[in-house]
This record gives C-alpha cells, structure tokens and sequence, in this order.
C-alpha cells in the first residue's frame, strides 16, 4: 500500500524543493524541478510495467510481456483501478492464446474494473464473444459482438468483427 502513494510523496517533495529554488531566486533549478514532478505523477497513474507489458504485446512478444506482469507483487494492492484493470485485461490477451475459461475471467474482470479506452472495451467484448461461440453460446455471442460494434467507432476491429460474424452463422 504504501508503494502506491511513494511517487505521489517523491511528486510532493519535488514541487516543495521547486518551491524552495524559486524563493532563493533560483529560477532554472525551479522549472527543472517542476518538470521532474511529471515524471512520478504519470508512473503514479501509468504503471511502468504495465506500458512495457502493453508495448511487448503490440510486438507479439508474450513471453517478455509476461514477466512483466509477473514482476507486479500483489497487484491489487499495488496498482490503482484503471492499473488494475489493464492488468487483468493484458492477462486476459495472453491467456486467450492456451486457456480460453481463463482468459474469459480475466476478461470480465478486466471490463467490470472498468477498460478506459473504447477500443479497449470492444476487444475485450469481441474475445469473450469468440470464447462464447467456441461453447456454442449464439445468444451470448451476439449480443456481444453488438456491443463490440458499438464502441469499435474508429473501425480497427471491423474486419476481425466481421470474421466472427461469419463464422456465428456456421454455427
């Protein structure tokens, strides 16, 4: 617990110290100090293991991705909600590729923790979709990749949706 709010203090200590240069007239010394605040605020709110997680996703790098999510202790104590729910959510990914009942409880939690991004929402609906249809679930496969459609504003999952719609019909 106290993990979490140490950056928050570090951010703290740098804004007094900044504080402190700019009374003493020290002015370039202030503004660097306040620059450098940004650092442990944004790792407060963005886990750095979890970016690099999400970076060595996009590479297709599961492996290294893993560790990283491995080397988070206790990460419901240590990481904040929307942390918390891309981590489930980054589970869900890479466990979707050999244990799909478990990927599917990643991927719920990872949606009731609350996904930020939109895009985010709809793969996360699509994959459990996809899981549904694999246990011949037409009903609950449907309803879902409608709501996937709906957040896929941007249509980067179009074809992938597309693709699923095809193969429910097979069903």
């Amino acid at each position: 617990m106290i993990r979490k709010y140490l950056r928050l203090a570090i951010a703290v200590l740098f804004i007094g110290t900044a504080v402190w240069q700019f009374t003493d007239r020290e002015i370039g010394n202030g503004i660097f100090l306040v620059l450098l605040t940004g650092i442990p605020v944004l790792f407060h709110f963005r886990n750095e293991r979890i970016l690099l997680a999400l970076w060595h996703v996009r590479k297709q790098d599961f492996v290294k991705a893993e560790k990283q999510l491995d080397a988070i202790a206790k990460p419901e104590q240590t990481l904040i909600k929307g942390q918390l729910a891309y981590y489930y959510f980054l589970r869900g990914l890479m466990t979707s590729q050999t244990n799909l009942s478990k990927s599917e409880t990643w991927m719920k939690k990872a949606l009731n923790t609350g996904l930020r991004l939109k895009q985010d929402r709809a793969l996360a609906k699509m994959q459990l979709a996809a899981m549904a249809m694999t246990k011949r679930k037409k009903k609950e496969a449907q309803i879902l990749l409608t709501e996937a459609k709906k957040l896929d504003d941007k249509g980067l999952l179009a074809d992938q949706l597309k693709m699923l719609q095809a193969q429910m019909r097979r069903i």
